[in-house]
């Protein structure tokens, strides 16, 4: 309809028994539709509803190592962060110390170094590893292209091992 005043627009919205909806606040000048206002919320909270599940959820699993690690012991934990970047999980890897061993933080470095080089074609660093009190933690994201890619590749190994 056009710019119209306000008096006029009340006008016309009570001729056809609507209500005066005012769709876009922000706009100059701003605009506004004859509408049904109850059928106008109901079609946003479903607007919201379908956003929200729409949305991605960013979880974030935890693996924590001791500096001293047994190479058995390593390779599984290894292996459950290969399992959660293949699910497209952020992984955050937490070496602790204790006691003597918070002397030596170049022990962890150099274990949070090799795991991030032997998962390098899942994910990457995304925060690098930083001494944290007692602890030493690194964040390991998810590579986004390969997130499928990788998920075919496991497929077709699995495969081959039947």
């Amino acid at each position: 309809m056009g710019i119209v005043p306000l008096e006029r627009a009340l006008q016309l919205a009570a001729d056809v028994d609507l209500d005066l909806v005012e769709v876009a606040p922000t706009a100059r000048p701003p605009v506004c539709k004859l509408m049904d206002f109850g059928k106008f919320k109901y079609e946003s909270a479903l607007k919201a509803r379908e956003a929200r599940r729409n949305q991605q959820q960013t979880v974030i699993k935890e693996m924590k190592l001791r500096p001293k690690i047994d190479p058995h012991d390593y390779e599984t934990k290894k292996g459950h962060v290969v399992r959660f970047l293949r699910a497209g999980d952020k992984v955050k890897v937490t070496i602790m110390f204790r006691g003597r061993e918070q002397s030596r933080p170049e022990l962890g470095f150099r274990l949070l170094r090799k795991l991030s080089d032997e998962v390098a074609e899942l994910g990457f660093v995304e925060a690098a590893p930083k001494q944290d009190g007692r602890n030493m933690i690194m964040v390991l994201a998810p590579h986004r292209a390969g997130k499928t890619a990788s998920k075919d590749g496991s497929g077709a190994k699995s495969a081959s091992k039947e």
